[in-house]
Formats: structure tokens, sequence, C-alpha cells
């Protein structure tokens, strides 16, 4: 066999589909997020503004983070040393964990490498260690909560996204003796939607189920102290496993559970991928920290990524753009076909040194691919105007998204 002409062939068709993947290399500017230099194919580079960033609240460039991280690298150096079970585990780890557990009013706290792995072992493992358990999901998780429920190996019931009536017609029909898991997000990243958690919890409680609710793109964002969605709605107390990550609104990277102490205690002793997964460093769990301790105190990063994403929003919605209309600080802009999606990318990088990644399918459904938006608090009203303006320009003078969806 030709392997190498079989995977070119798997490329090619990808490219034929528009949906090949072309990363742009950027270099971030300390102090002037979210500007940051684009360094072109062709060897040339030039300032662009950033509009598809997980850094919402712009803390991978916050000095008491940055100060952070650098006197962890002063004290400790730069390598974690092993696994946490081997020689990674540190003072860094405890101080992150101790911070976490406190800022969802739980017992316990464990740190991933990332929010992927987090989801995929504390689900795979929990799904594992409860005897004939029934899992409960919504239509839209996250694939890595998608890939930790298949890994557990349980029956599945999935529900549809944000429908609570459906979720009790499934949790009707199952066992009531059955262990149950009902697994979700608060904020949905590619729709902008928010979960019914209270109706969700009502459910659970109602059924004999568990909740594990995943707040990646919440927490540092919402509540009082950035606790996420659950926090904001006074629901955390009614969560048994909040899932979180430190690779957005804090800025940096990695992934944690959050919960009670038998229960995190269980995924630290039995999932691989926390066991056999070399450590955070040091300074990434430092920065972590700092970012947490900060923002449970600090409400102004919040109040301006949220007047920003009203801004956003009020001027796609009084220019007629089809977004998605959801609750949340994320900004889905619909052109409905991979080619066309991928083309007005290029025109607002190549003409307007606008950068924003286009979304296809498999992260979306085919027919709806779109331009993910997202209005940090460090983006300016300014910067908001120049880039509605311009996607005006394409939509009503030059009719580039011409396979919009309204």
């Amino acid at each position: 066999m030709d392997y190498d002409a079989h995977f070119a062939e798997k490329i090619r068709l990808l490219k034929d589909e528009g949906r090949y993947r072309v990363f742009a290399t950027l270099e971030r500017l300390r102090g002037h997020f979210p500007q940051a230099i684009y360094h072109a194919p062709d060897g040339s580079s030039r300032e662009v503004t950033i509009w598809c960033s997980n850094d919402y609240l712009g803390m991978g460039q916050h000095p008491t983070v940055l100060a952070a991280m650098n006197d962890a690298i002063e004290r400790s150096g730069a390598g974690a040393g092993g696994t946490r079970n081997i020689s990674g585990t540190t003072i860094y780890h405890d101080e992150l964990e101790a911070s976490l557990a406190d800022l969802h009013s739980k017992e316990s706290a464990l740190v991933f490498s990332s929010g992927y792995v987090a989801n995929e072992g504390a689900l795979s493992t929990l799904i594992r260690l409860l005897p004939d358990c029934a899992v409960f999901s919504d239509a839209n998780n996250h694939a890595s909560m998608i890939h930790g429920m298949r890994s557990g190996g349980a029956e599945k019931f999935i529900y549809r996204h944000n429908d609570v009536a459906h979720l009790e017609e499934l949790l009707r029909a199952v066992d009531p003796e059955r262990p149950k898991l009902i697994a979700f997000e608060s904020v949905y990243s590619m729709e902008g939607t928010i979960a019914p958690i209270g109706e969700i919890c009502e459910l659970a409680k109602k059924y004999g189920g568990m909740t594990y609710l995943d707040e990646v793109h919440a927490v540092g964002l919402y509540g009082p102290r950035g606790g996420g969605v659950s926090e904001a709605r006074g629901l955390m107390d009614r969560i048994d496993i909040i899932e979180g990550t430190f690779g957005k609104a804090y800025g940096l990277m990695g992934g944690y559970i959050a919960g009670g102490a038998p229960v995190v205690d269980a995924v630290r002793s039995y999932a691989s991928g926390f066991i056999f997964t070399t450590s955070l460093p040091p300074a990434v769990l430092a920065g972590a920290r700092a970012s947490i301790e900060h923002l449970k105190v600090s409400q102004i990063e919040r109040e301006r990524a949220h007047r920003n994403a009203r801004h956003l929003k009020d001027r796609l919605e009084r220019g007629g753009l089809p977004f998605l209309k959801g609750e949340s600080h994320i900004v889905p802009l619909i052109v409905g076909d991979a080619v066309c999606c991928k083309r007005i990318t290029d025109i607002l990088l190549d003409e307007h040194d606008i950068y924003v990644q286009p979304i296809n399918y498999p992260t979306v459904p085919k027919g709806t691919e779109r331009l993910r938006l997202t209005a940090t608090a460090a983006h300016s009203v300014e910067q908001i105007d120049r880039l509605c303006d311009v996607l005006f320009d394409l939509w009503n003078e030059q009719h580039v998204f011409k396979y919009a969806v309204a």
C-alpha cells in the first residue's frame, strides 16, 4: 500500500470540502492583547487584532499573573519533574487545589494537564466505578465529555440540547435503582447558550442522579468570585462535580475538577489520564492560582468583558447579521458554508488585519459553519465598531456572505 498517497488523498478531500484547517502563526505581544504579530507564509509579518481568543479577560497578560509565574521559575525552575504520583507534586499543586476548592465551595479539587484530560479522565473513571451506570448527556456536549463517556463504557442517553422535558423523559424510563450521571455544560461555546442548571438539578434530585457540570467557558467570567454560572445562579451546592479550565478566562492552561472529597479522591486514584501524565510545571500552577485569586475579588475584567459582548451583539443586531442570540458572552456569526467561511476569514486577515478562525464540521454541524467571535475585556469599543463596520461591508456591499443562513 502507498501510505503517503492514501493520507494525501484524505487531506485532498478535506481541502475540496473547505474543511482543511490552516494555522495562522501569531506572536502575542506582552501588554498589548488583543494585538499580535501575524507571521505570514511568505515571510512577512504585521500586527493584527485577535477576535477568536478564549483569553476572555486578558489574564494571560495580567501583571499579577506574570509576576507569580516569574517568581515560580526563579524558585523552582522550569519542569515538573514527573507525574504527580512519582515526583511531580509540588507546593504549587496544593495551593492551587485549595484555591479551587474554595472557589467552588467544595471539599476537594484535582488539577489535570488540560480541560480535555480532566473531562475524559473524570467521566470515564466515575462511570466505570459506578455499577451499571446510566449516563445522560446533552446533545451539544464537548468532544472531551463524549470521549470520557465512551471510555467509561456505560449505557448513554442523549437528550436534546437544553431540553429538560426530554431529559426527564429519558430519566423516567430508566430503572430507579440504577446509578445515574447527568453530564452537561454551563456555557456552550459554539452556540453561546447557557444550560437550565436549576431545572437539571431538580431532575437529578427527583431521579437520584449525580450532576457533572462543565464550566470551562464560564469560570472566571461569571459569578461574584468567578465560580461560573452555577455560582452566579446560587446553585454550586447542588452540583456534585464541577469541571473547569485555566485555559480560557484564567489565561493559562490546565484543567481541574472540584467536588466531594471521596469522589475527587476516587478520580485521583483510578484515572489513568491523571496517573500517567507528567504534571504541569510550577510556573503554570502559580500563574493559575494568581489569576483565580485575583478574579475572586476583582470585578473590573468581568464587567468589561460583558459590556463589550453586549456592544458587539447590539451592533450586529442593528446591522441585521445572522448571529446566534444566546445569553452568554460568545457570539457565533453564522455563515452556513465551509468554503465561504474560509473565504471570509481570509479577507478579514489579508485585507483588514482582523484574525478570526472559521469553525467548520465536525466542530459544528455541516450547514452551520460560523465565525465564533469573542469580544474580550481587552478589546476597545473602537475595535468592536471597526470589526462590525468591516462585517457590514462584506455583508451589504460586497455580498461575500452569499451562503449565510438568516
